[in-house]
């Protein structure tokens, strides 16, 4: 229960920093976390428990795209 206990309050806190920034980067974090928290909870054993990991992999990956740097074009 300890992860799971770690992985909500995550959420938690990365909500509140959204809802205090709103910055829309933030939101691949709290996908991220929260389907950590899922995972944890429902287990490796049980489908929906692989599933939620799987999500939060895919929720990393944009997590990625949304911290890289973007290429700007300049006109001269």
């Amino acid at each position: 229960m300890g992860l799971v206990a770690f992985f909500v309050a995550s959420t938690v806190v990365t909500l509140l920093q959204f809802l205090r920034l709103r910055d829309w980067r933030l939101l691949p974090l709290l996908a991220l976390f929260a389907l950590l928290a899922l995972g944890h909870f429902r287990g490796e054993w049980d489908g929906w428990g692989r599933a939620f990991h799987f999500g939060a992999g895919v929720a990393g990956l944009a997590v990625l795209v949304a911290l890289s740097p973007r290429q700007i074009t300049r006109r001269p």
